[in-house]
């Protein structure tokens, strides 16, 4: 597998005629290919020039994924983080943004919460004009978003250590399963049990 993970299983989903994540069956393919790698060099993901951002704009991020570093400005009282975030944004503050970081959960949680995310697709093309219709008021009122819970996170911008990578839509299972999520202060076995317990 070369450095570009994202587009070394895309190219592999093409000769099985497996493209866009338009069926279950498409889904559980990538996500399947992407449970088989071991480890992940996150600095590289970023280098993909294409989809690389320096900045998320209000209008166009909302519903689409993201990863980046980041380093919490109260990091010293925080039980734990994550240091590369892998976020839907839901909202916008004056000095940064709240988003869905699905590290949060284990991967199994994650497909659930993804299954239950794509209904709220745009269209049905599942390319670059695709996006959820996100907030926190409707993922909050509906049973079928639960796992959205303890994902909710604030992200300052002065805080963002890296550019920002746009997953492309065809990624996002991929992007699921891959090992990228970077705890510090707590294994993500104990993370994912403490999250768990937050949605009970």
């Amino acid at each position: 597998m070369t450095t570009f993970i994202f587009q070394d299983i895309a190219a592999r989903g093409k000769t099985h005629n497996i493209i866009k994540p338009s069926t279950q069956q498409a889904r559980d393919w990538f996500r399947a290919q992407a449970e088989t790698v071991a480890g992940v060099n996150r600095e590289q993901l970023l280098k993909d020039r294409k989809n690389t951002k320096m900045a998320l704009a209000p209008t166009e991020a909302i519903g689409r994924m993201y990863m980046f570093f980041y380093d919490p400005k109260h990091k010293d009282t925080l039980p734990y983080y994550d240091r590369f975030p892998m976020i839907f944004p839901i909202d916008w503050r004056n000095n940064g943004f709240l988003g869905i970081n699905l590290h949060y959960i284990s991967p199994y949680l994650r497909a659930k919460l993804m299954d239950a995310l794509y209904e709220t697709s745009n269209n049905q093309k599942y390319d670059e004009t695709t996006k959820l219709k996100l907030s926190y008021q409707m993922l909050n009122k509906a049973i079928k978003f639960q796992y959205f819970k303890p994902c909710v996170k604030q992200y300052l911008n002065s805080h963002v250590q890296s550019n920002f990578l746009q997953v492309p839509i065809e990624s996002w299972d991929t992007a699921l399963m891959l090992p990228t999520e970077q705890f510090a202060k707590m294994n993500k076995h104990d993370v994912w049990a403490e999250s768990i317990n937050r949605i009970k």
